[in-house]
């Protein structure tokens, strides 16, 4: 029996998930990995999770959250030009599902809807019958993340929850990105109409870290970057405004989720709006 399935399966376990998912406790893990003694883990989580160091940058790293918030080399992730792709915003195994009035959205075992994601009837109903993308961020993915495209955008809202995993094991019996924290902006392209950017925290996971507020996205600029941890980035599109990518449409109706990088064109603009 692994850990999460302690922790999610058992009496015992969810003894200890109450505090294992609080922000002081994510605090507490944070200020280690901040510390340089915390530099003894990265020679490990390189090797266990394959990363390729030769595409990051890695001068000056003392602690283990510089190098879990790297920066990636130049050139290695390149936004496509063509103003009507719409480019992955993060690296990243990516949903796509239909919105639909009152009814929930699968994501592995959890369900959610709209409404309950962004605590705001009178913004979600404006999503009605488009597109939610849920891009899930592994440990060994790249966890900086950049705007999906250009435009005004509204301050970042916060919505402070609990720190759950984003793990398969942990959806089963937990709305995670219902419960967990989560920050989200809406901003106005001239090609794809609003659209809100979503990032969720996930256990362990208690700072995302956006680098603006209220003013104008620009596409592929940096939007932040979250510390250790699996998490999640996730677009809500309006209805007509992309044609997503038939792989990605065929995989999401068989539950497959389509390995995407930062920068890789997912869809196209509609024409018909």
């Amino acid at each position: 029996m692994d850990f999460l399935t302690f922790l999610y399966k058992t009496a015992p376990g969810r003894i200890l998930l109450k505090p294992l998912t609080s922000r002081k406790l994510s605090r507490l893990i944070g200020n280690f990995l901040d510390s340089e003694s915390s530099s003894i883990l990265i020679k490990h989580f390189i090797k266990k999770n394959k990363i390729n160091v030769d595409d990051y940058e890695l001068d000056g790293i003392k602690t283990f959250n510089e190098f879990f918030r790297r920066k990636i080399k130049d050139g290695k992730r390149v936004f496509d030009t063509n103003p009507e792709s719409l480019c992955s915003p993060c690296d990243g195994l990516l949903l796509a599902w239909k919105i639909q009035k009152d009814t929930v959205i699968p994501v592995k075992q959890s369900e959610f809807t709209i409404k309950s994601l962004l605590r705001d009837d009178k913004l979600a109903a404006e999503f009605e019958n488009g597109l939610c993308l849920v891009f899930r961020l592994c440990v060994n993915h790249y966890h900086r993340y950049c705007f999906a495209d250009s435009g005004p955008k509204t301050e970042n809202v916060g919505i402070w929850g609990k720190l759950h995993t984003v793990r398969p094991i942990a959806l089963e019996d937990h709305p995670v990105f219902i419960e967990n924290t989560r920050e989200y902006t809406a901003i106005e392209s001239p090609v794809f109409g609003k659209f809100i950017q979503m990032e969720v925290g996930a256990m362990l996971v208690g700072w995302i870290v956006n680098l603006a507020d209220k003013g104008f996205a620009v596409r592929g600029q940096e939007k932040g970057y979250f510390e250790y941890g699996g998490s999640t980035i996730i677009l809500l599109l309006k209805d007509g405004k992309v044609q997503l990518r038939d792989d990605i449409l065929q995989n999401s109706q068989n539950g497959i989720e389509t390995p995407v990088i930062m920068g890789e064109t997912i869809g196209k603009a509609q024409k018909d709006w």
